[in-house]
């Protein structure tokens, strides 16, 4: 073997071992970071509801949450901080030619992660030094730093997919760079509403699937029936808006990575009244064993049953992405989607009718699985968007290859970050066991109504 072949044979492994290490990475960091969105406003809300109502039981339900709050927040900035790191270890190339341009939302995001840690600290630590208006405004910060650090770290990566805000020069340098531009590129908005959707959706449900797991083994009192009803309302309410948001999503796909469109579909020929292809297997350009729901695609794209959708005979073979990974994910996606649909359907009509929860067991059997359902659609929605956009890093100017660091010892990095998550995965997990034995942080005084109020049905 020669000295060229030796450098492909690293740069093939290089390339394996880091896109390995970040996928890793970004799936379980982005756990965390939907509690970090999402779950601050819903302890907030349930504080509120708590004092309004002078419901011991909801303050109590509030300050259990923010204990878990805070241990979800150390347990995300630890895999958010190596994340941080990953970006200039592993794609080197990436940061050096287009840092000025996409690296502005990295630094103010670190300005968000600042502010939110030190209001968590404050609304942890001043529970019963604050009366409860000031306490409750103390964290309105951390709600809107959650918020503002997702936007930020979404911006950039939207930016991958859809890069703006510069020119390059003929020698292909990059010139005229406007970060604030590349931050408000044509997919960061759409990008964004997903992802801050996605954390209500995901959150809401894992957090009443905890409860639904408690009272179909008998735990059926009032603080784990409101902690149902809570985080389930609001992941309910949100869900339809979220599929909504879908084809807001599709119609910048289209527009802007017809190749990402076509592997989402598994459509190899340009057609006029595509159908929406379900399941299937893609094989020599062809998409089998599908169902199809005729016009389906142009009607989602287009609006037209007659629009035309580019397939991938259109995109070069070395520009495509890995067809099958991309359009099962997308249909895990959308399934997954669906199937949550119809259990915040029956919540909302069930609600609508009686005004209590449904009592039936198969109900909480759905509500406790419905938490890691919604997880395994938000990871299958990150891969279609980030396998859909291979093989390049930086949308049709910089392939992920040629972006990887050369560095020996990428292997190694994987087995530290393994280790590292496999880790941070069993204490966070012990933590949260340990703080859900210990639910019972109500004063004496308020145990009394407590126990009173959980007579009531």
């Amino acid at each position: 073997m020669n000295a060229l072949q030796l450098v492909a044979a690293d740069g093939v492994e290089n390339l394996l071992f880091a896109r390995t290490q970040m996928a890793l990475t970004l799936g379980w960091h982005i756990i965390f970071a939907c509690f970090g969105i999402a779950f601050p406003a819903i302890v907030v809300f349930t504080e509120w509801l708590g004092h309004r109502r002078d419901d011991p039981v909801l303050t109590g339900l509030a300050h259990t949450w923010a204990k878990a709050m805070g241990v979800l927040f150390a347990a995300g900035a630890v895999s958010g901080t190596l994340l941080s790191f990953e970006m200039g270890i592993l794609w080197p190339r990436l940061m050096d030619r287009f840092g000025e341009v996409f690296g502005f939302p990295f630094v103010l995001e670190g300005f968000a992660f600042f502010i939110e840690a030190i209001f968590v600290g404050v609304y942890l630590f001043a529970w019963d030094r604050l009366s409860p208006r000031a306490h409750m405004l103390s964290a309105l910060p951390m709600v809107a730093a959650g918020i503002a650090g997702a936007f930020f770290v979404v911006s950039a990566n939207a930016w991958m997919n859809n890069p703006t805000g510069f020119r390059l020069d003929p020698q292909g340098n990059v010139v005229d760079a406007r970060p604030w531009a590349a931050m408000f590129g044509p997919s960061t908005w759409p990008q964004f509403t997903h992802m801050w959707l996605a954390a209500f959706v995901v959150t809401g449900f894992l957090v009443a699937s905890v409860y639904a797991v408690a009272m179909l083994r008998g735990r059926r009192d009032r603080h784990h029936r409101m902690g149902l009803l809570i985080p389930l309302t609001v992941a309910a309410v949100i869900t339809p808006v979220q599929i909504g948001v879908g084809d807001w999503i599709a119609n910048t796909v289209a527009d802007n990575q017809p190749a990402k469109l076509a592997a989402m579909e598994g459509l190899y020929e340009t057609t006029a009244g595509a159908g929406l292809s379900l399941g299937g297997i893609y094989a020599d350009d062809e998409l089998r064993y599908a169902l199809e729901i005729p016009y389906g695609l142009s009607l989602l794209i287009h609006h037209d049953p007659d629009g035309v959708v580019p397939g991938l005979e259109e995109i070069p073979p070395g520009q495509r992405p890995p067809v099958n990974v991309v359009h099962l994910a997308y249909n895990a996606m959308v399934l997954i989607g669906t199937a949550l649909l119809g259990l915040a359907a029956w919540f909302g009509l069930w609600w609508w009718r009686r005004r209590r929860l449904p009592h039936t067991a198969w109900f909480l059997r759905a509500v406790a699985v419905s938490g890691v359902a919604a997880v395994v659609a938000m990871e299958a929605g990150w891969i279609t968007t980030e396998v859909g956009r291979q093989p390049w890093i930086v949308y049709g100017l910089m392939r992920t290859a040629d972006a990887v660091s050369p560095a020996d010892g990428l292997a190694w990095g994987l087995v530290a970050v393994i280790v590292v998550y496999t880790v941070l995965t069993v204490f966070t997990v012990v933590v949260l066991r340990r703080l859900a034995r210990g639910r019972d942080i109500l004063a004496p005084q308020e145990r009394g109504q407590a126990q009173e109020q959980e007579q009531v049905p």
